[in-house]
């Protein structure tokens, strides 16, 4: 099995997001040392954001662009991507929220792997998602508190949002850890950090 590890904060060693997938992939690996583990920081080496010519080359808007040899690198990248994502088991996510919704680098991996005739179809019956084998495991962290009986509930854009994306390519249900609160102070981010802990503990094995 493959473990696909996504980290997109940018906060480095400080980051919850990055704590949380940090547990969560030790906690699979615990109980399954086999799983093979591949990981990609998109800090680190950040996607460009999308464009026609720099899309996986099996996407339609990539193929009614044409092939110039100035495409090659970005689409090279873009469908490492992808095929990172295809050929990953269980995919874990780090995803903090930055000003209501996700980082801007976890939107530009996120519109790699959204493409026609990979990981979603439209035909006679409507949309079939393509990708409904993965197990998807996502850490959410939130500075302020924005759970269903909060005031700032309408704030949230980063949960729902991923929750969405997946459930369009065939994730119905995945996996989410939420650590929230963690910017009211001191206290407050620990006793998040340790609730969201005690849920991957808890996580099932691989």
């Amino acid at each position: 099995m493959t473990l696909l590890q996504i980290d997109s904060s940018i906060t480095g060693p400080n980051s919850v997001s990055r704590t949380l997938t940090a547990a969560i992939v030790e906690r699979l690996r615990q109980s399954n040392p086999g799983l093979q583990l591949v990981q990609r920081d998109l800090v680190a080496k950040a996607p460009d954001h999308a464009t026609a010519v720099n899309l996986p080359s099996s996407h339609p808007i990539a193929a009614a662009t044409g092939t110039a040899p100035e495409f090659a690198p970005g689409r090279a990248a873009s469908d490492a991507i992808l095929d990172e994502f295809l050929a990953a088991d269980i995919v874990v996510i780090g995803a903090p929220m930055y000003n209501f919704s996700l980082p801007s680098q976890l939107k530009a991996w996120i519109d790699r792997i959204l493409v026609p005739g990979k990981t979603f179809a439209y035909g006679p019956e409507g949309l079939k998602g393509l990708a409904a084998g993965k197990r998807v495991i996502i850490a959410v962290s939130r500075g302020n508190l924005y759970g269903p009986e909060q005031p700032t509930a309408s704030f949230e854009h980063l949960e729902t949002y991923l929750r969405s994306v997946f459930a369009f390519i065939g994730v119905i249900d995945p996996q989410i850890i939420v650590a929230e609160g963690v910017s009211l102070g001191p206290d407050a981010r620990q006793i998040a950090l340790d609730k969201a802990l005690q849920q991957t503990a808890a996580l099932k094995a691989a």
